[in-house]
């Protein structure tokens, strides 16, 4: 397992994690653009990009785009967050160089059909309908709206049925000319490939793509507060989020820790002390949204509304004690869970590429696997008491979705908090 990191000459960085005992080959562009970066009055546009690639090229059509991947058994996706944008495939080897192609094509030859358009809008249309069916999908927009007020870091990744129905297409065109562009893209592959081919394909489809600079945004304000909407829907969701650390602050690791401590597994403090001991909740966790310079550390529960009045005080309550009483028992646990998923992850040829593409977006190098473990490693109670009186002590981000009669004041909850 090497990983190999290349510049060619227009800026392009072009990445390899080679694995020799491997069978296949994940290849793809990760693009450092995302939600965060559309224009005001284009809330979805990335997305809707993203969708559009896969619509037909110069020299391809949306059937031949897919049907040239998957006539060997190979896969094509890729998937739109708020900073970044990904595009891949995973392929047999020798199918690597014909996958850099049709990736190639599409993300610089792509024509944007008018009548291709009108038909994606309706797709993407229906998927934000089923977004707004799934209440464990729409609290986490709830609360990034409510969290990052009159920003656009905080809007919908899907973006509105109003904006998309209307997106003009020059707008589209206009967003893939200002950032799908050599310094704002890095080429990856995990899996059975050598560098040296990687760079080679790198340089024959991508080596004509234009300079440029990485995406940039204006820092993010986060904010605190209530954030509840009514619906007639059969359990209450709910997330008490905090402000957290961005992907660069040093708490990162003992806020990791402090989440699957609390709710990132069935051994976890929340799930045991609400769920399995008391049967509050079907569904507890927590978890840490870190992007480039922010983030929210969350915990969520889907409950019976009438129990929303026994589950509040219980969560509340194991929020002030981590502060001071993490045990060494349970810091081991979560420590122990949070290396063999990082290890067990390495195992993955997709989320090797993933993880590749996201540091050298977010770092601009490779973090080795093992400087992570023993970073986790070194996490000690006193780090994760300290981060936890430092997030924990400060005013929720409270969003609810469902029936709210029996959910309490939001100034009596900042109390039980302190």
């Amino acid at each position: 397992m090497t990983i190999e990191i290349s510049t060619l000459d227009n800026g392009l960085r072009v990445a390899s994690d080679s694995m020799s005992e491997a069978e296949s080959v994940v290849i793809g562009a990760w693009v450092g653009v995302g939600t965060r970066h559309e224009p005001w009055r284009a809330n979805g546009v990335a997305h809707l990009v993203e969708h559009m690639m896969f619509k037909g090229t110069k020299k391809r059509s949306s059937y031949a785009l897919s049907a040239a991947i998957e006539k060997n058994g190979g896969i094509m996706n890729a998937y739109t967050m708020r900073e970044e944008t990904a595009y891949y495939a995973r392929v047999l080897p020798e199918d690597t160089s014909l996958a850099c192609d049709i990736i190639a094509d599409m993300l610089q030859r792509s024509v944007f059909d008018p009548k291709e358009l009108n038909r994606e809008r309706q797709v993407i249309i229906q998927e934000i309908g089923r977004s707004l069916d799934t209440p464990e999908d729409q609290i986490f927009d709830i609360l990034h709206l409510a969290a990052y007020p009159g920003q656009k870091i905080g809007r919908p990744i899907l973006g509105s049925t109003k904006v998309i129905a209307k997106l003009p297409r020059q707008v589209i065109k206009a967003y893939v000319k200002e950032y799908y562009h050599a310094g704002n893209m890095v080429i990856i592959a995990a899996g059975k490939i050598e560098h040296e081919k990687l760079v080679d394909l790198a340089k024959r489809y991508f080596g004509k793509l234009p300079r440029g600079k990485m995406a940039k945004e204006k820092k993010s304000r986060i904010k605190s507060g209530d954030e509840r909407v009514a619906k007639d829907i059969e359990q209450l969701h709910l997330i008490l989020g905090f402000p957290g650390p961005g992907l660069h602050a040093k708490a990162i690791y003992p806020v990791q820790i402090l989440s699957i401590l609390l709710g990132g597994s069935s051994s976890s403090r929340l799930f045991q002390k609400v769920r399995e001991k008391r049967g509050l909740v079907y569904t507890i966790s927590a978890s840490h949204m870190a992007m480039s310079d922010t983030g929210i550390f969350g915990i969520y529960a889907g409950t019976d509304p009438e129990r929303v009045k026994e589950l509040i005080p219980v969560v509340c309550n194991e929020l002030r004690d981590v502060r001071h009483n993490v045990t060494p028992a349970e810091l081991d646990l979560a420590k122990a869970q949070a290396r063999a998923d990082l290890l067990m992850g390495q195992e993955s040829m997709m989320r090797r590429a993933e993880v590749l593409g996201h540091q050298l977006l977010n770092y601009g190098r490779s973090i080795p696997i093992d400087d992570i473990v023993r970073q986790v490693m070194n996490v000690t109670k006193k780090d994760v008491e300290l981060v936890a009186q430092k997030l924990l002590s400060r005013s929720p981000i409270l969003t609810a979705l469902g029936p709210l009669d029996n959910l309490e004041d939001y100034r009596k909850i900042v109390r039980r908090l302190k």
